[in-house]
């Protein structure tokens, strides 16, 4: 899987609602990782989508990772959805078209974030990776009620071709190098604390 380059890739961050957050394994760590994904994305210029699944069940999406999404000025888009995998939604292919527009599919590089692994994030990915996207799982920002579920589900989706990465990993890839003129947003961002000790 070659590396991530910022003018091919699309954050998408998968239903982080509700009380359901408060449920998975580790979920400050998701959360924390997550709202650095957003943030980075801000800096590359990276569009991101927003799903929520039926939040008049689940609830709204998790406050501050909205209020991150609300105060984005890069292109943003929302999807409220009742299939658990996104692509299961007839929304979501325009959506990502639009994100990209005239970029062809097999060219997009979708990076992953969200819960729950071994439901809709899974169902997502796979049905990504059958459409010929690239697609990127960020392990510390994906979960599920429960670290056996969430490995599994890791594991599941790695076998069928999805890059398991991680959030720093993300950041240097965009980047490239360290005269990036986002390079040094992108420092002070890592050294506001060290997320996988949450």
């Amino acid at each position: 899987m070659p590396l991530l380059d910022s003018a091919r890739s699309i954050l998408v961050v998968i239903d982080l609602q509700g009380k359901l957050v408060q449920m998975v394994h580790r979920p400050a760590l998701v959360l924390e990782t997550t709202r650095r994904l957003m943030r980075l994305a801000e800096l590359f210029s990276v569009p991101v989508v927003l799903t929520e699944q039926y939040p008049k069940g689940i609830g709204p999406t998790e406050a501050s990772i909205r209020d991150i999404y609300d105060a984005l000025s890069a292109s943003k888009y929302f999807l409220e959805k009742t299939a658990f995998g996104c692509c299961g939604d007839s929304g979501f292919g325009p959506l990502l078209g639009k994100a990209r527009p005239g970029l062809p599919t097999e060219q997009r590089q979708i990076v992953v974030a969200g819960i729950e692994a071994h439901v809709c994030v899974m169902q997502t990915v796979l049905e990504l990776l059958a459409t010929n996207h690239e697609v990127h799982l960020c392990w510390d920002a994906v979960s599920g009620r429960g670290e056996e579920y969430r490995k599994h589900a890791l594991d599941r989706m790695a076998a069928a071709g999805a890059s398991i990465t991680n959030h720093e990993s993300v950041a240097f890839e965009w980047a490239r190098d360290k005269n990036h003129p986002a390079f040094k947003a992108v420092s002070a961002l890592m050294k506001e604390g060290q997320p996988h000790t949450i």
